[in-house]
């Protein structure tokens, strides 16, 4: 079968200024991705390397762009899932790792637990010898400015995710050669977050899932709103009763912005690799990598192509 990857940059009100940025990001972090999976690599390889690839650019929030919470402080959840095995990782409030992705990796693979948090992260990051880089070397000029032009927590769910101030998740998931899905999804959260605050993007369920009898959905937006209504999984919900992909994730987020007012995106591969990116905020950069061709977005309805060939895959 054929091999689909598909990543996102974030669900919010990209301004002009970092649109061709985040697009170039997200079509980058597709390519590195499916480039694992030609190589030989699975889908959880393949995901865990394009969320590093978004991490490691400064323009997402996440990682290396990661916002700052009232404290001036950054703040990673991240999560990964293989849908093979139904084993997941993840990590929470954890503070100078340039790439969370990897370190919920680690918990998945060389631990028994699911999910570490904050101070309990950074121990086990210390025991398996992760390096550290202080929080200067992950917050952008960018993020810096922003952060204080507004200290403070009080806008709403619409007013977060369509002012041109807030930034959001990265993701992905992707379907191999062998017919195994898998997701991930890093975040920074929301920035001026109180300390500590925890979003869906560490979340089984909420932020990400990925089963093969299913698919792999990573999901971005209001982390509250899409806690409430367990958005990856309701999506995957939606799949299991027929619907395809992109009708899924469709009612979900309308399911979502209808419930609970909350707006958002959400990536999605099934097994079979048929895929979707959907959202219900100003827009979303999103890419997928399959075959012979780059497909790629920014705005509502819109999907560009490129030949895959002229990223040297």
């Amino acid at each position: 079968m054929s091999a689909v990857m598909v990543v996102h940059g974030g669900a919010w009100a990209i301004p002009d200024e970092l649109a061709s940025a985040s697009v170039s990001g997200v079509k980058t972090a597709a390519c590195e991705g499916f480039s694992v999976m030609k190589k030989g690599g699975s889908a959880l390889d393949a995901v865990e390397a394009a969320v590093r690839s978004l991490e490691d650019n400064s323009v997402f929030n996440a990682g290396h762009g990661a916002v700052l919470n009232s404290e001036g402080e950054v703040e990673l959840d991240a999560i990964i899932m293989d849908g093979k095995t139904l084993g997941s990782g993840a990590v929470s409030s954890v503070k100078n790792i340039a790439n969370p992705v990897s370190l919920a990796r680690a918990v998945m693979e060389k631990t028994n637990h699911m999910i570490l948090t904050s101070r309990g992260a950074n121990l086990f990051a210390d025991s398996i010898d992760v390096s550290t880089v202080p929080t200067e070397k992950l917050v952008s000029e960018f993020e810096r400015t922003e952060w204080e032009k507004h200290k403070n927590y009080a806008t709403g769910v619409k007013e977060d995710f369509n002012a041109k101030w807030a930034h959001d998740t990265v993701g992905a998931v992707a379907v191999d050669f062998d017919g195994n899905v898998a997701c991930a999804t890093s975040t920074g959260g929301i920035r001026n977050k109180m300390v500590g605050r925890v979003g869906d993007s560490s979340i089984i369920g909420c932020g990400g899932y990925a089963d093969n009898f299913s698919g792999a959905v990573s999901c971005t937006g209001h982390g509250e709103s899409i806690l409430k209504v367990t958005l990856a999984r309701l999506i995957m919900s939606y799949m299991e009763q027929g619907k395809a992909v992109a009708e899924a994730s469709e009612l979900a987020l309308q399911y979502m912005g209808d419930r609970v007012h909350g707006a958002g995106g959400a990536i999605v591969v099934s097994p079979s690799g048929q895929w979707a990116a959907t959202f219900t905020t100003e827009r979303m950069a999103w890419a997928a990598a399959e075959n012979d061709t780059l497909w790629s977005g920014l705005n509502p309805q819109e999907k560009f192509q490129t030949p895959l060939n002229e990223w040297n895959l």
